[in-house]
């Protein structure tokens, strides 16, 4: 039986992540528009028409690619699942058996892990997107991960009931 304690779905909602990529796909269309369409130089140091069009799809594909991340975390009876999708195509699984503590702690993301997405390298990596509160997870092997939350207080009875049952056991 596997049955799914918590379960979350993230996505990036930093306001000025979000005004920053509006604000240049609308610099490129408006250049696009007065360039190709109207006739006019875009700027005193024009980009070829070509470029432009390049430069345009290139940012349009890359705010795609932002409006489709999500890390998504599922704490089921065998362990823990994870994936920062379209990264990952499937779950990252850790097994309890391999865990040696884990636990719901506040972190700094640009301190700590240089900033959000997946960060880190070696001993110690984080999935997050937003926020700066996480589940810590130590390994039996010395590594660490922090998956970011925005359901602290849910993923913290979750852990705590986790924990319960496994001094129980």
């Amino acid at each position: 039986m596997n049955n799914l304690l918590f379960s979350e779905t993230q996505k990036f909602k930093q306001w000025w992540i979000w005004l920053i990529l509006i604000g240049i796909n609308g610099t490129i269309l408006f250049g696009i528009i007065q360039q190709l369409f109207l006739g006019q130089q875009f700027g005193n140091q024009p980009m070829s028409d070509i470029g432009l069009i390049i430069t345009g799809i290139f940012m349009l594909l890359l705010s795609l690619l932002f409006f489709l991340f999500r890390l998504e975390t599922h704490i089921k009876n065998d362990g823990i699942y994870v994936r920062f999708f379209p990264l990952h195509k499937s779950f990252r699984f850790y097994s309890w058996d391999t865990i040696s503590s884990f636990y719901v702690r506040q972190y700094s993301p640009i301190s700590e892990y240089g900033g959000w997405g997946i960060r880190g390298f070696g001993k110690n990596r984080a999935f997050n997107v937003s926020g700066n509160k996480g589940l810590q997870i130590e390994f039996k092997n010395g590594k660490k991960l922090l998956i970011g939350t925005d359901n602290f207080e849910e993923l913290k009875r979750t852990i705590l009931k986790i924990q319960a049952l496994k001094q129980i056991m």
